[in-house]
């Protein structure tokens, strides 16, 4: 074996060990180690913390009720969690905080990706928030149903240390006026802070990358 042919065989070995996934991290650990932010655990002993989940609890509560009330019209119950937040948002006005969508480090508001909601407790705490629904019947599979994507420099929406909590729906088919409708039936106030999360890397490559004009073997029009 030449000494070329040795450090491409090396090299395919570690890119293939870097590639394996990485399971069962505590989530308060990647936040901290990518944004360099505490995740902050509520403490049930802890009077401050016992008023916020009673606060959200409350919320929790009236969301529910109103998304049952005016029901989550949509095809796909994937698609329910996206509506789910605008009830959520609507309760903690409510109940007298002021929700926002989260500010990212260059100081611009994002909606896309984690987390769905930030405010600030009744003691002017910093809170992340993320809107949840499940099924009964997958609640307790291992199907992906949380997920956040590491953020380029100055555009993570975590620039606190906080509690993160997820406030959860349990969301039930039905149907209303002969369309198909969805409705919460119960909540679940979660802290995250030490839920494992995994990391799974990919390759990928964009348009510019795929259609080079020297690697185009063929093509054609139709009209």
């Amino acid at each position: 074996m030449t000494r070329d042919e040795d450090y491409v065989k090396q090299l395919e070995k570690t890119i293939g060990k870097f590639l394996k996934p990485i399971e069962d991290i505590p989530f308060h650990i990647a936040i901290k180690a990518l944004y360099g932010h505490q995740v902050i655990p509520l403490n049930l002993k802890d009077e401050k913390d016992v008023k916020l989940i009673e606060d959200l609890s409350k919320v929790a509560q009236i969301s529910g009720e109103n998304a049952d009330r005016k029901g989550i019209f949509r095809n796909r119950p994937n698609e329910v969690g996206n509506d789910i937040e605008k009830f959520v948002r609507e309760a903690l006005k409510s109940a007298g905080f002021n929700p926002e969508t989260p500010m990212t480090a260059d100081g611009t508001r994002k909606a896309v990706g984690y987390p769905d909601i930030y405010f600030r407790d009744k003691h002017g705490r910093h809170v992340y928030l993320e809107c949840k629904t499940y099924n009964k019947a997958n609640i307790n599979t291992t199907q992906r149903a949380f997920y956040f994507s590491p953020a380029e420099e100055g555009k993570s929406k975590i620039i606190y240390d906080a509690p993160h909590v997820a406030m959860s729906f349990e969301i039930k088919q039905t149907q209303r006026n002969g369309r198909r409708c969805y409705i919460p039936v119960a909540w679940k106030l979660v802290s995250i802070h030490s839920m494992k999360v995994g990391v799974k890397h990919e390759f990928n490559a964009s348009n510019k990358d795929i259609y080079r004009k020297e690697a185009i073997l063929a093509e054609g029009k139709i009209a």
